[in-house]
Order: C-alpha cells, then structure tokens, then sequence
C-alpha cells in the first residue's frame, strides 16, 4: 500500500495516492554504517527493495524511512553523487540504486 510519499514496500504494479492509480517501478535503496538501523527488518543486508511512483524524490524516502536529515550526508544514485539542493527534486528510474551514507569520521 502507498503512503503519501506515493513510496511501496508491497509489490504492486500500480500504486494508489490522493485517488489517482500511479504506476510504480522498482529501486533499491540502500543506508550504510549506523544508517541501517533505519531500514525494515524485512531487509537485506543494508539493502531493500521498493516500488516507488515517479514522483517520489530522495527526500521522500529519507522521510519516511524517518532518517535524520543530519545523518544524511553522502548521496549518490547509480554511483553518482546528488548535490543536498537536488535531492528535494531528484526522482527515481526504474532500476535506480539510490545509496546513502552518515558523516563519516575518523583518524
């Protein structure tokens, strides 16, 4: 079932949001480090697989895995970085790997 991000954990093909039947297309979404905690038990490794509509964003997925905004630093689509500006923007394509990444320290 689709919550208000138009994000799916089910396997659907559609997905219904605000009354309008959607299509959806699968990513796979990715957190590293102590990240992962916030991914569903259901996961794989660091891994999940998710349908989404095509007008969820980044932003969308970091709200509604509930991701501090503080934790997200590193992000990349496909190995590409994304820029913090563009993330609010940036939507998804079918067989995207969206990867996300805390603030790294160390010495």
């Amino acid at each position: 079932m689709a919550g208000s991000s138009g994000v799916s954990l089910a396997d659907p093909a559609v997905s219904q949001t605000a009354g309008k039947v959607l299509p959806t297309m699968k990513i796979t979404f990715k957190l590293f480090a102590t990240l992962t905690d916030y991914l569903p038990a259901a996961r794989k490794y660091n891994a999940i697989e998710l349908d989404v509509t095509p007008e969820t964003t980044i932003d969308d997925l970091v709200e509604r895995f509930q991701v501090p905004r503080k934790l997200v630093h590193l992000v990349l689509i496909n190995g590409v970085y994304i820029v913090p500006t563009a993330r609010a923007t940036r939507t998804f394509q079918e067989g995207d790997v969206l990867a996300i990444w805390p603030p790294v320290a160390g010495g």
